[in-house]
């Protein structure tokens, strides 16, 4: 049973990584260790078996195992948010439901991919999961899975049980009108983590990203400036998170550097799934060296992963 209002469902939210091990066997207690930092931490929630957490790579019963491991681990501490998404509606509503046995606070969804399906069907496939359960439904605007027009989310946003979005884009003046459109109880989840203050501007009520694997401790302080009003302090904690997730993303593989960040700081967060590639030890040395160099360039203050290194 859900233990948290949805109201209740803000601030800053890791779209969680799923630990594998060298097998690509899913790696419980790593889940668990990497679970167990982001609550020390001091995250607000957390966002399950996404594309984050590599859940297109898991079959039905991997996904299922994994969020009942990760609600054993957060125990009731934080907000739970469970992606079901699949390409077929049936795969979904299986998830669905076991989000709801699981004790999930909500579900989210990307909308069905691949085959260009009509408005009419990505409709009719969040109408069917809203319903399904009385968990609120976040319905999913990313590239990976074809941006969603304007109308079409205005028409989700209508259907009972849809409560939020995930909104993942590299423009955020439709978050203002959404909250304008639909109503100040409509959630919204900024997910860009790279404009992520651009997001709470505009009137987002949380932030959910990738990133935040690795930096929570920055988008935990980035969030804190910005609820008490230091904008300024925000826009420069903001310019360091920029720095480092494009020094992330220049080297491929998200997840695969996400994962290494955290084994590097005792934290193991496991490996990726094929066809996604991990680093030899001999590029990881190397990415060490060159957080290490953009630390020294960019005097950083509020990314500990990169202090924690130069301490070794």
């Amino acid at each position: 049973m859900a233990k948290f209002n949805f109201k209740e469902i803000t601030g800053v939210i890791p779209a969680l990584l799923t630990p594998f091990d060298k097998d690509e066997n899913l790696d419980e207690k790593g889940l668990r260790a990497l679970i167990a930092k982001l609550l020390d931490e001091g995250v607000h929630g957390l966002y399950l078996t996404g594309s984050t957490g590599e859940g297109f790579l898991m079959n039905q019963e991997e996904r299922m195992k994994a969020v009942e491991i990760a609600m054993d681990e957060v125990a009731g501490r934080v907000p739970v948010i469970v992606h079901v998404g699949a390409i077929s509606t049936r795969l979904s509503l299986e998830l669905t439901h076991h989000a709801s046995e699981a004790g999930a606070d909500a579900i989210s969804s990307v909308p069905p991919f691949y085959y260009k399906f009509s408005e009419k069907e990505i409709i009719e496939y969040y109408r069917e999961l809203a319903a399904a359960t009385a968990l609120p439904m976040i319905v999913y605007n990313i590239p990976l899975a074809g941006l969603m027009g304007y109308d079409t989310i205005l028409k989700l946003a209508k259907l009972p049980g849809v409560e939020g979005i995930k909104y993942t884009a590299t423009s955020h003046f439709e978050i203002t009108r959404l909250k304008s459109d639909v109503g100040p109880d409509f959630m919204i989840y900024s997910g860009a983590d790279e404009m992520a203050l651009s997001g709470l501007l505009a009137g987002a009520d949380g932030i959910i990203g990738s990133t935040y694997n690795a930096i929570s401790d920055t988008f935990l302080d980035l969030y804190s400036a910005y609820t008490e009003g230091r904008l300024e302090e925000a826009r420069d904690i903001m310019k360091e998170a920029v720095a480092v997730i494009m020094q992330l993303l220049s080297y491929g593989s998200l997840m695969a550097v996400l994962k290494a960040i955290n084994r590097w700081n005792g934290v193991d967060a496991g490996y990726v799934r094929k066809p996604f590639t991990n680093f030899s030890e001999e590029e990881e040395e190397n990415m060490k060296k060159d957080f290490v160099a953009l630390h020294e360039k960019m005097n950083f203050k509020h990314v500990k992963f990169i202090t924690e290194l130069m301490k070794k």
